[in-house]
């Protein structure tokens, strides 16, 4: 589904980011740990061609995402607050991505119910923007705007920070329900070690921009990065 190729990214000739090969098959979900700086992020905007590589390429579906946008039909992302609109409230904001997916009203508010419980009666009919949320409500809102559609691929960028326990449980319950109900490609990027390793069937660990593991997920992986991060 996903395949980056000698993808490199540099800035004033800083090396950020450098993979050699890369591949993350359809239905899979995808894990990326790794410190600060270690080149989650910039994977991340590389797919979703919101900066330009230094060298190679990346391929969503068959399709190099720097040099054609018929990608962007089939997959959505939450990476952080500025994929929100501010200025909308999360209805408003809900309506107008699901008007871009094919659905209308009362479609959204159909899938909308699933969610009530990680909204917690604190998102919809508040009359707030969403720039007036707080940093785990705009949370919510952005994670769960990115399902609207049934994407084939989503992408979250650290999705259980800001959230409370309760929608951290809530959270991982349902992109493993994801995982097991639809063919989507989940791509998440954490520092928590025990969320990515409970919802993630792959994990890939990355420091200063290279690929240092390449783990499937087993009743030993959470000990085995704990040992690797604790070094």
């Amino acid at each position: 589904m996903i395949q980056a190729t000698d993808i490199s990214k540099k800035y004033s000739g800083n090396t950020v980011l450098n993979i050699a090969s890369l591949e993350i098959p359809k239905g899979q979900a995808f894990g990326l740990v790794g410190n600060n700086g270690a080149g989650k992020t910039t994977f991340f905007n590389l797919l979703l061609d919101l900066i330009k590589p230094t060298t190679g390429n990346i391929t969503n579906n068959q399709i190099q995402v720097n040099t054609s946008e018929a990608w962007k039909p089939f997959t959505a992302a939450f990476i952080d607050e500025s994929f929100l609109i501010g200025y909308l409230t999360p209805e408003e904001y809900f309506y107008f991505v699901g008007e871009l997916r094919g659905m209308n009203k009362a479609d959204i508010d159909t899938f909308l119910k699933q969610f009530e419980e990680i909204f917690n009666e604190e998102i919809l009919g508040k009359k707030k923007y969403l720039r007036d949320l707080s940093k785990g409500n705009q949370k919510k809102a952005g994670i769960v705007a990115a399902l609207i559609g049934n994407p084939e691929v989503i992408i979250l960028d650290e999705p259980f920070a800001n959230l409370d326990p309760t929608t951290q449980i809530r959270l991982k319950q349902l992109l493993k329900n994801l995982t097991k109900n639809s063919n989507a490609t989940i791509l998440v990027s954490s520092h928590d070690l025990g969320h990515v390793t409970e919802v993630c069937e792959r994990i890939v660990v990355l420091d200063k921009g290279e690929i240092v593991k390449d783990i499937e997920t087993s009743e030993a992986t959470l000990k085995e990065l704990e040992a690797y991060f604790s070094v």
